[in-house]
């Protein structure tokens, strides 16, 4: 059932994907979809096929599947229900190291703000935690979160500032702070896509490990297993997802908290299958909020970010009172 499941799953991100190639602003016929990839005439529907609507919807599933399986890995070597790129410092170190080096040092082109991304990321997870592991009894949920929303306070804070001191940087990001897919090109997708599928990998190969570490530090290493190690190469993992998907598409948040939690409820707590249902829906929940973001207040369109916001605030609720009547 599992297997079959999956494979309805890669089917409906496939649907979700041609259908945000062909409707919007400018509905296109599905037949005309599949003419401009075997026989492109340079018409007006081929051109926004290829220049517009396939960057975006390929970005929004790779950045959703990113994010949802960072997400994942983050809520198993935290224990934290609510961990998520977005939650945890990720996301916002990665925005500010970004907007710092593009609007203050001059700093151009798609792999060196995927770079600074990275940096940023690895900056902002490495400071959560520390700051998470002080204290007697190392790192817990209830400091990690209490870390993360901290951290996450203080680069946006800082962000806010430098857009704040040039008007003109206000304009060129503020889209982007909030998450959007649109207007982006192929090479942006490009530029990233070899980080993301390394942070992928790893993560997928990390799953039998992770299902150990699940159970606990102490059981885990009463098996054999060095935690220290797995925890950092999740951690290596966490930052090239979390960090190149801000560079190709902001910082969108919570994508990698809802998805893991439905994944688990569908199939269970194995990570051998979480991971890649995560993988999929992550992708068809980004691609499906895109396309429902351009229908809100059409003809003008709305951020992914803030459809994904609409959906991750109520359940990112459920979740947090959840997790507290468990404790």
């Amino acid at each position: 059932m599992r297997t079959i499941g999956l494979l309805v799953s890669i089917f409906a991100l496939a649907a979700a994907v041609m259908c945000s190639i062909a409707f919007g602003v400018t509905d296109i016929p599905l037949a005309d979809v599949w003419q401009s990839f075997v026989r492109f005439d340079g018409s007006n529907e081929h051109l926004i096929i290829q220049t517009a609507r396939v960057p975006r919807a390929f970005i929004a599933a790779a950045v959703g599947a990113s994010l949802a399986v960072a997400g994942c890995v983050m809520q198993v070597i935290t224990r934290n229900p609510i961990a998520s790129p977005s939650t945890l410092g990720v996301n916002a170190g990665a925005a500010f190291f970004i907007v710092l080096a593009t609007g203050w040092l001059g700093l151009s082109g798609l792999q060196a703000s995927t770079w600074v991304g990275l940096l940023g990321a690895a900056v902002g997870g490495c400071i959560v935690f520390m700051l998470g592991s002080i204290g007697r009894d190392g790192m817990t949920p209830v400091k990690i979160t209490l870390a993360g929303a901290a951290m996450t306070a203080f680069f946006s804070s800082l962000t806010q500032g430098l857009m704040l001191s040039d008007g003109k940087m206000f304009d060129q990001v503020l889209v982007w702070l909030v998450g959007s897919v649109a207007g982006r090109e192929m090479g942006q997708l490009t530029a990233v896509l070899p980080y993301m599928a390394i942070g992928m990998a790893i993560a997928l190969l990390l799953s039998r490990h992770l299902n150990v570490l699940a159970m606990g530090d102490d059981v885990a290493q009463g098996l054999g297993q060095r935690a220290a190690a797995v925890k950092l190469a999740a951690a290596v993992s966490i930052i090239l997802l979390g960090g190149s998907s801000v560079a190709a598409a902001g910082p969108i948040a919570f994508v990698g908290i809802i998805v893991p939690h439905v994944v688990r409820h569908l199939v269970g707590r194995d990570l051998r299958w979480v991971l890649p249902y995560c993988a999929v829906l992550g992708g068809l929940l980004l691609v499906s909020a895109d396309l429902a973001s351009r229908y809100i207040a059409m003809p003008k369109e709305v951020p992914v970010g803030v459809a994904t916001a609409v959906v991750g605030v109520p359940f990112f609720v459920y979740i947090a009172r959840k997790g507290r009547q468990q404790t």
